[in-house]
């Protein structure tokens, strides 16, 4: 082999080497640029589309929840406050550093304050199921039909929207020209024709997904396995603290008492007549604190005739959705009486047998139980939540 052949074998081999080094470097540089380009999503986190099997997102962490649910003492306040659907943050920018600005002056007084971001969610997770849609100038009027399909399902259903550019989170109505960012659905876990079952929830769950996939929105539905302890552990407390007292004015020995006054008597303390024939004594909200019932089948009426007779009346107290039970009780125990002495009567419990001052103090002492355990699990008598679950 001749020197030239050498060197022309030397150079191309020097010229390989170059291009294999150039190269190299070349797809290191391309590969950081990759990895910048392909950190963490930054759509909103909720999850991915609904056409493809609804699989959520990797960085999805669901709510911590923790077993039994009601043993944190939580107020209507927290307790009805949750976490809201939101956007994941923009990404941290490196810049060079920069002097300190000058100082700004205050903001004079008359100065509007810069808007406050979305107000949470009024989700209850001690006793609801949620579901997270998202999506963009979403119309209500496309909740329409699922709407009406989830009264079916055998469970209070609320349906919570956050208009676009708002701040408020509101009922969406499909009737209403409204357009929305966020969703949020829940279907409350328990009331007092027991816990919700698995079927209810994946029905709802499935409802929404076909709703999300005809009209291209983001959903996530919460954990059922987790729903479904949570419902357990709800309806167990609400079967414990469930108690309805009834007291009875009867006349003394055979007979009956007289019809007349005890209306009266019942209109006099501002009780009002509803529509099932029974008087209720109600609270500022409209609520029922004790109701009044006849023994007879027939119920009252807005008519009475003057001396007409039953064989006597029942006041009944529903504990867990009477506020400040305790008070209510005494006044409706003092009613009681009243009629009793009114009437020549006598004021005796559901086995007829006449309550003594020992046995009206024996219930109080009961009452104080059930409320300070409503008070502990959050649930505190007469509230919001507490009307929710005993419905």
């Amino acid at each position: 082999m001749s020197d030239l052949q050498i060197s022309l074998l030397v150079i191309g081999v020097a010229i390989v080497a170059g291009v294999v080094a150039f190269n190299w470097v070349q797809e290191r540089r391309f590969r950081k640029q990759a990895d910048a380009a392909f950190q963490s999503p930054m759509d909103d986190a909720l999850m991915q589309r609904s056409g493809s099997a609804l699989r959520e997102t990797a960085e999805r962490v669901e709510p911590a929840l923790h077993e039994p649910v009601f043993e944190a003492a939580l107020s209507d306040a927290v307790g009805e406050a949750e976490p809201h659907l939101e956007s994941a943050p923009e990404p941290r920018v490196a810049v060079a550093p920069t002097p300190p600005p000058a100082p700004v002056p205050e903001t004079p007084p008359n100065v509007a304050p810069r808007p406050a971001g979305p107000k949470t969610v009024p989700y209850d997770e001690l006793i609801e199921y949620r579901i997270r849609l998202g999506g963009e100038n979403v119309p209500a009027s496309v909740f329409s039909e699922a709407l009406s399909h989830a009264r079916t399902l055998g469970k209070p259903v609320r349906w919570l929207g956050l208009p676009v550019g708002a701040t408020e989170w509101e009922d969406i109505l499909p009737w209403r020209d409204a357009r929305y960012q966020q969703m949020v659905i829940t279907m409350q876990l328990s009331d007092r024709n027991g816990a919700v079952q698995e079927e209810q929830l994946s029905a709802l769950c499935e409802l929404l997904q076909s709703l999300a996939q005809a009209n291209g929105l983001r959903i996530a539905c919460d954990d059922v396995v987790d729903a479904l302890e949570r419902a357990q552990a709800v309806d167990r407390f609400c079967v414990d603290v469930d108690v309805l007292i009834g007291l009875n004015v009867v006349a003394r020995g055979e007979g009956a008492v007289n019809l007349t006054r005890i209306v009266h008597e019942a209109e006099s303390s501002g009780m009002v007549l509803g529509v099932d024939g029974v008087y209720q004594l109600l609270d500022s909200r409209g609520e029922p604190l004790y109701a009044l019932c006849n023994h007879d089948a027939e119920p009252f009426s807005a008519e009475v005739v003057e001396g007409q007779a039953t064989q006597g009346v029942t006041l009944q107290f529903d504990v867990p959705r009477v506020p400040d039970g305790l008070k209510v009780f005494d006044g409706m125990v003092a009613f009681g009486r009243k009629i009793a002495n009114e009437i020549g009567g006598i004021l005796v419990d559901d086995n007829l047998r006449p309550l003594t001052d020992a046995g009206i103090e024996k219930i109080r002492t009961q009452l104080m139980q059930i409320y300070e355990r409503m008070e502990a699990r959050g649930v505190p008598s007469g509230s919001r939540r507490a009307l929710r679950l005993f419905s």
